[in-house]
């Protein structure tokens, strides 16, 4: 099993490695309680195919890397006031250390610089990496992602809902069933939704790994981490903006905030486009990815 502990943060990454190792690194990074397999592999063949090595890799707290056990996340509506009236609340782990996973993934393997990809959690981490480790980034691409601004408008009450919405039973088809009104909340309504296949994809990642209690903590790290543009404003890598013009969880705004806050970023927008990476955008979301790296 391809797993390294980070050399800076000791955590034990699950990480795949596709292509040739002498070939420039893109390094993909996931959102909010979400496995690397959220990565399609139709994605990961793309980019290889056109001479990239690819890696993709569980962030600390959800599937197969490692889980922080017995940590306690602060209860939302706690955080969420403290964070109002300017009192942070205690978080077991912050978006930054998370960068430094990812960076640490990179120190373990050997790997001096790679383009960074990040959806939507993984946006706010590539972010932050662009913030703390700018010269280990060769590019970034941003993809559904946001500022953490708070005056930006707010995830569609159904989006937030079916996302954070508690498991009602740990057994296979009410996992399964829990997944699938995920997806179908937060899809992209400009693509079909095929339920057959969408079953297929959640059920292999039910079997993968199912960890609930990593998804509190690691929205913990998002609230504490607040608003990046005063950070994101000195950073210089090379930055892409990639955003679905009907994504109901983090909203057009949200990615037009992030390119007006990184000089000289490149914002692209896609209609019909949701929260997630349907088959029909594979295609064009590798070809703006292989664009910018090879300008960056």
């Amino acid at each position: 099993m391809p797993t390294v502990t980070t050399p800076n943060t000791g955590i034990e990454i699950f990480y795949e490695d596709h292509g040739d190792p002498a070939h420039e690194t893109i390094l993909l990074v996931m959102g909010l309680g979400a496995q690397l397999t959220l990565w399609p592999d139709e994605l990961v063949e793309a980019l290889t195919g056109e001479g990239f090595r690819v890696i993709r890799y569980d962030n600390r707290d959800i599937g197969l890397s490692q889980k922080m056990e017995g940590a306690r996340a602060p209860s939302l509506p706690i955080q969420l006031l403290r964070k109002k009236i300017g009192f942070p609340a205690k978080v077991p782990y912050t978006l930054t250390d998370m960068a430094h996973d990812g960076i640490g993934l990179l120190d373990a393997l050997g790997i001096g610089q790679a383009h960074v990809v990040g959806a939507s959690m993984g946006g706010m981490i590539v972010q932050l990496m662009a913030v703390h480790h700018p010269d280990r980034l060769m590019s970034m691409t941003s993809i559904m992602s946001t500022t953490g601004n708070g005056k930006l408008p707010q995830a569609e009450k159904h989006a937030m809902e079916a996302l954070i919405a508690p498991l009602k039973s740990m057994d296979e088809e009410s996992l399964v069933a829990h997944g699938l009104n995920i997806a179908k909340n937060i899809g992209s309504p400009g693509f079909p939704f095929d339920p057959e296949q969408q079953r297929e994809k959640v059920l292999r990642n039910v079997r993968r790994s199912v960890y609930p209690a990593g998804l509190p903590r690691q929205l913990a790290a998002i609230i504490d981490d607040g608003c990046r543009r005063s950070r994101l404003a000195n950073v210089r890598t090379p930055t892409l903006v990639l955003h679905g013009e009907a994504d109901p969880l983090v909203k057009l705004e949200a990615g037009e905030d992030t390119a007006r806050h990184i000089s000289g970023a490149r914002l692209v927008t896609i209609p019909g486009w949701g929260h997630d990476i349907p088959p029909e955008l594979v295609g064009r979301v590798a070809e703006e990815i292989v664009v910018h790296a090879r300008q960056g």
